[in-house]
């Protein structure tokens, strides 16, 4: 169901309005393929998706890059105690992960790359940070200077320790000028996966990789970088500095999607805790439209609590929705209305209340635009 009207205003997006200048450039940071996946994941993917069906409606060009973080120190562990060589590990984890986006409804990106694939793209990305004095090299491994991340990213101290920390930086590597730097290329020993650069044998560092990633598929720039609100920092602060420090350009991302985190009585989910709600069980019982349903009627930043009753709830709202949809009323007021509300933040939750009380065609152009068929 296409649309032959100009959006009735720019997309505006966390705050920012971002008129469009060519095509919508989408960096998603996508999964370390080392576990199933959860709902915690999936929300960031369902929301990306409604941004881009939205976008695509409003007859603006769009072009999404989603990485597959399959090097990664924790996926390396994960397969050593599965037995299993990581590269095998990784893709049947990713195929997995594949087919829960696809029953989510969760279209492909245009580009995935995989992080094994732009290893050289990360030695370049080091080369040119060692050039302008924003990393060094020890022992094997480049390190980047972080002091300048932290301090503009408003955390304390403290606070950024404690996220680096939580996200497995070692903080008392003696061979760090200071402990918030963060390797960029990392030496490797004994099995770990390891590639030839002019450090000796290593692999990439992970902000990197998605810095590498994003350069490699976009240049210096990107209109909108999306991913989980838990990665903000150290994840989102160290790639854009990494990529504003080795190409003079910033800002490195127009604007930023950091969706908020999905928890179970207050606490986020995670693997750690153990409260997990897998897609694939909740797909089972549910239809993938009313999953759909559950992440998008709430604001996209907003952190939220999933409970058994928000899915009874969504199945409602769904079902009111296509009784609406069923109605033989067509206003274009209505329409105009339910697109402005999209690009306005992606209000998913407005344009759901207009095409409830309207009804009809436009009732049914939302069902299409978010995929609730």
């Amino acid at each position: 169901m296409g649309h032959d009207l100009l959006p009735p205003a720019p997309l505006r997006l966390g705050g920012r309005s971002l008129p469009a200048v060519g095509p919508v450039r989408v960096y998603v940071c996508g999964v370390t393929p080392y576990d199933v996946t959860h709902l915690g994941h999936a929300a960031t993917f369902v929301w990306v998706d409604a941004l881009v069906r939205t976008l695509r409606h409003a007859n603006l060009a769009v072009e999404v890059t989603r990485n597959v973080t399959d090097v990664d120190d924790v996926l390396t562990e994960a397969a050593r105690k599965a037995g299993s060589p990581y590269d095998e590990y990784a893709a049947i984890h990713q195929y997995s992960f594949e087919h829960d986006m696809s029953e989510l409804g969760v279209r492909r990106p245009d580009r995935e790359p995989r992080a094994h694939r732009h290893v050289g793209d990360v030695v370049r990305l080091a080369q040119a940070l060692l050039e302008v004095g924003a990393a060094y090299e020890v022992n094997g491994t480049v390190y980047f200077r972080g002091a300048g991340t932290v301090e503009s990213s408003g955390l304390t101290t403290a606070e950024a320790h404690a996220r680096l920390t939580e996200f497995g930086e070692d903080l008392a590597d003696p061979a760090k000028e200071s402990p918030v730097d963060v390797p960029v290329w990392r030496a490797s020993r004994g099995d770990d996966p390891a590639w030839p650069s002019p450090w000796g044998p290593g692999r990439p560092g992970w902000h990197a990789e998605c810095t590498a990633m994003v350069l490699s598929a976009y240049g210096s720039s990107i209109d909108i970088h999306a991913g989980g609100a838990d990665l903000a920092f150290p994840h989102h602060a160290y790639e854009a500095a990494q990529a504003e420090a080795a190409t003079g350009v910033s800002p490195f991302s127009r604007a930023w999607m950091r969706v908020g985190t999905v928890g179970i009585a207050g606490e986020k989910m995670a693997k750690s805790t153990g409260n997990l709600v897998l897609i694939s069980d909740l797909l089972t019982e549910h239809r993938a439209a009313a999953v759909r349903l559950m992440i998008l009627d709430r604001p996209w930043s907003q952190a939220w609590d999933y409970s058994p009753a928000k899915l009874v709830e969504a199945e409602g709202r769904l079902d009111a929705l296509h009784a609406s949809a069923g109605r033989r009323d067509t206003s274009e007021t209505a329409e105009q209305e339910i697109l402005r509300r999209l690009l306005d933040d992606v209000d998913v939750s407005g344009a759901l209340g207009v095409a409830l009380e309207s009804g009809g065609r436009s009732a049914r152009v939302l069902v299409h635009i978010l995929g609730l068929e």
